[in-house]
């Protein structure tokens, strides 16, 4: 029994816990004695206080009313009006999710109706939000969780005892190197190895898809082995961060992978994406549905501001990046005291139509890994007013020469940011109705948006939580769902917007778009997000007019006719006052700043302002390259 368990069981009343199991860094307390779960007199929260470890006291399954008469009980205490639509048990935790179209009425006034729910059943509730778009997706990632409940009641126990076995309550004094396998003076392929003595930890790991010939991590250097990895900790969705996870598991890793909850979900629907658009350009895919699946199956979901153990000596807080969805900065508590990193991953410090800024305030800080995609002294955003006035009138003058205006944009985060825009101009009545058609995997994506409110910023939070209000339900947003409707739109509509990924032009719909439409100079087509060095948006951006596309085995010639516009300030990066202004507010200031996923003139561009600025030690490594920070 780890020392910790032994610790936590000398304070309790004898005979009181039947069972000690961890989930991952939690303790989970399980007793018979139904006085003590419903009143232990403060016991828990003092022996909390104390370790500074989260601990959870659950009813022994053995006491839970029968399921069947629960979910009946539970139906008869929550007013009709919460719209409670699913009622799922999971026996071997004694915790039941109820899924509620208005969870406030479901948990009722300061939690009375989740403690009548407690007090009756001996079960303990968790309520969910039902999302206001249905997502196959989520209630597929779900069902795989519950599909495999036991295997990942095993799987985080083993986690805990990986943590806790080795605990100690003193200050380590160690050495702390960070190895870049990938992002080192270029974006695309994130991929860092934290080494402490008792540690492996990689930060992301993912594919940069704009990049045939080198696309995947480096995962051969001699540092990094995967049967000492012990943990991969996930910033945000995006394949350039999460894309080559799967074949971790591939090749046997069985860890723990810590992310967001949206980020779970939307990484998934990517990774399964990625694997779709690898079989349409007849290229054999890295990995299967089976690795994702085994991924899910081995994530531990965290949310923001909540301190979670992930080794013996290292810890992490997940704070808002703000770039997308669930995006998170990771902070890194290294040693028990010994020092504190920052892991920006990709962020936006400044306010958008989705999400808020990404957060300065930290307990403590000595080493900040930033990102510099737009850290070059030309990278300068307008503000977004101009942004939204240059959209408008690309649609408008596209539409009213009787064009269709393609907007190639990543899934996630983008999309939806060009989504609220439109909404916003047709609402306001500053652009009339347009059809806007949404391809690919935006309309997924968009319903996990719905899924996960309390990840968006106030005012999006409050209309998605009246549906009537729902600006991703607007009637102008109309979703293609096949391969007939798509040539429908493109042979049978007239003026229109079409949203499509991928964002690069890298694969998927919006190149089918781009085929068809190319060609007729009264259409045009869109670039909202960062272009990847030599993908076909880089190209096209750059004056490239003549393109060659591979069609079932056929190579074909086509010129670039339509007007081309690039619409900057829809980015989900900070920009390059944006990321000074983040330094100059993050509290407290860093004492060394790595730049990195960056290309090279713009990671040491940024770099050497902020030496200049802010006289901190910088450093830029390249690939490859190691950086001691303790």
């Amino acid at each position: 029994m780890p020392d910790i368990t032994k610790e936590i069981l000398r304070n309790l009343p004898e005979n009181t816990i039947s069972d000690v199991n961890f989930e991952g860094a939690n303790i989970v307390l399980y007793t018979k004695d139904k006085d003590f779960f419903l009143n232990n007199n403060g016991i828990i929260k003092r022996i909390v206080d104390d370790i500074k470890k989260r601990v959870e006291l659950r009813p022994d399954p053995s006491i839970t009313m029968d399921m069947e008469e629960a979910e009946k009980l539970i139906k008869s205490l929550i007013p009709e009006e919460a719209g409670v639509d699913q009622v799922i048990f999971d026996p071997q935790r004694s915790r039941v999710i109820i899924e509620a179209d208005k969870p406030g009425l479901a948990i009722g006034k300061q939690g009375s109706l989740l403690r009548d729910i407690r007090t009756q059943t001996f079960w303990v509730p968790l309520i969910r939000r039902k999302p206001a778009i249905r997502s196959k997706l989520i209630e597929n990632v779900r069902a795989v969780l519950y599909q495999h409940s036991d295997y990942r009641r095993k799987f985080l126990d083993k986690v805990g005892h990986r943590i806790y076995d080795g605990w100690k309550r003193e200050k380590k004094n160690e050495w702390i190197r960070l190895s870049y396998l990938g992002s080192g003076r270029q974006v695309g392929r994130s991929c860092i190895l934290l080494q402490t003595p008792e540690s492996r930890v990689l930060l992301d790991c993912g594919i940069n898809v704009a990049d045939d010939a080198k696309p995947y991590p480096y995962l051969e250097a001699p540092e990094f082995d995967i049967n000492e990895l012990d943990a991969v900790i996930l910033s945000h969705a995006h394949i350039d961060h999460c894309g080559f996870i799967p074949y971790l598991f591939k090749f046997g890793y069985r860890g723990p992978v810590y992310c967001t909850e949206p980020t779970r979900d939307v990484s998934a629907l990517l990774m399964l994406d990625f694997i779709k658009i690898q079989r349409a350009d007849g290229k054999e895919p890295i990995y299967s549905a089976e690795e994702i699946k085994e991924m899910v199956k081995h994530t531990i979901t965290l949310e923001y501001n909540e301190v979670s153990d992930v080794t013996p000596d290292v810890r992490i807080t997940m704070y808002n990046a703000g770039h997308i969805l669930g995006s998170a900065m990771v902070h890194l508590h290294v040693g028990n005291g010994l020092h504190n990193i920052l892991y920006s991953g990709d962020q936006k410090y400044g306010k958008t139509l989705l999400l808020e800024p990404a957060v300065t305030q930290f307990p403590r800080l000595e080493t900040l890994m930033l990102e510099a995609t737009y850290g070059g002294k030309d990278n300068i955003m307008p503000h977004r007013e101009e942004t939204d006035e240059e959209l408008m009138k690309v649609i408008k003058e596209t539409t009213e020469r009787g064009g269709k205006v393609l907007i190639p944009t990543l899934g996630v985060g983008r999309a939806q940011e060009v989504m609220l825009a439109i909404e916003a101009m047709v609402r306001e009545g500053r652009m009339q109705h347009i059809p806007v058609y949404i391809d690919g995997m935006v309309w997924d994506v968009t319903a996990i948006h719905t899924a996960y409110p309390e990840y968006l910023n106030n005012t999006v939070r409050k209309l998605i939580f009246h549906k009537d209000q729902n600006p991703f339900l607007h009637e102008v947003f109309k979703r293609v769902g096949s391969q007939q409707e798509r040539m429908d739109v493109i042979e049978n509509t007239g003026p229109c917007v079409i949203l499509a990924t991928s964002g690069m032009l890298t694969g998927g719909p919006s190149v089918q778009y781009l085929k068809h439409l190319c060609d007729n100079p009264k259409n045009a087509i869109g670039f909202v997000n960062y272009q990847g060095e030599g993908s076909l948006g880089r190209r096209m951006q750059q004056g490239e007019r003549e393109f060659t596309f591979a069609d079932g085995g056929k190579q074909e010639m086509l010129q670039i006719k339509m007007t081309v516009h690039t619409v900057d300030g829809f980015s989900g990066h900070s920009s390059r006052n944006q990321l000074m202004n983040f330094v100059a507010k993050c509290e407290p200031r860093p004492k060394k700043i790595i730049v990195n996923h960056g290309e090279s003139s713009r990671c040491l561009d940024l770099a050497s302002s902020m030496h200049k600025n802010f006289r901190i030690e910088t450093v830029a490594p390249r690939n490859l390259e190691a950086v001691r920070v303790k």
